[in-house]
């Protein structure tokens, strides 16, 4: 065998070397979870620009080894999220970053009844030993200042009383910002996408270890 052709074969096999330990790498890497409704999943952003994919180039970058799964779907709310959580735990996550309630705000549906779903989700993740990061939203003006209060002390009462990281606003230094809202006014662009990223990286990099 001459040389180069043994130098071409000794770059294939180093290459599957480094494939294989990567893919055995991402298999056996710790689970973040980012649970939610449409926010989560991308809706209206090409695959691969959703907050969660941008999340994991963030940990990737700073060298923090997790594999983040994307398990947002458009539309649901909480209540929905209370009848998927045994998808999540069969994932045996570490941390989940829960995002519900936005679309049962502005739907109008019972304050309570949010708030009940939200904190069974939190208790059966604690109770399974995950770790919860809660991301809050907001609702827009129109839909009057104390049912926006009320709405937004779900999410600091329950992460008082379970003592959850909590991010505030998930869309903080996204709303309002050019180019990062797309054009019905609720759901980020690809470049809100990456800030919404960062925030929920602000939250979790206490929680994290390298």
């Amino acid at each position: 065998m001459d040389v180069k052709r043994r130098h071409f074969l000794l770059f294939l096999f180093t290459l599957f070397l480094g494939t294989a330990f990567h893919h055995g790498w991402a298999a056996s890497a710790p689970v973040i979870a980012c649970f939610g409704n449409s926010l989560t999943a991308g809706y209206g952003v090409s695959p691969g620009h959703s907050y969660p994919d941008e999340l994991q180039k963030l940990l990737d970058a700073r060298g923090y080894h997790y594999r983040v799964a994307n398990l947002g779907v458009s539309g649901n709310t909480s209540k929905d999220g209370t009848d998927r959580l045994k998808d999540v735990l069969a994932l045996r996550p570490q941390i989940v970053i829960l995002e519900f309630g936005g679309n049962d705000g502005l739907r109008g549906l019972p304050l309570n009844a949010t708030k009940q779903n939200l904190e069974a989700m939190i208790a059966a993740l604690q109770k399974a030993g995950v770790k919860v990061v809660l991301a809050g939203i907001t609702l827009p003006p129109n839909y009057g200042p104390d049912y926006i209060q009320q709405f937004n002390n779900i999410y600091t009462s329950l992460a008082k009383k379970y003592r959850t990281p909590l991010i505030p606003f998930l869309l903080q230094s996204v709303y309002g910002v050019p180019g990062s809202m797309q054009e019905d006014g609720i759901h980020p662009t690809a470049q809100g996408c990456r800030q919404v990223a960062l925030n929920v990286f602000q939250a979790l990099r206490p929680l994290l270890n390298k």
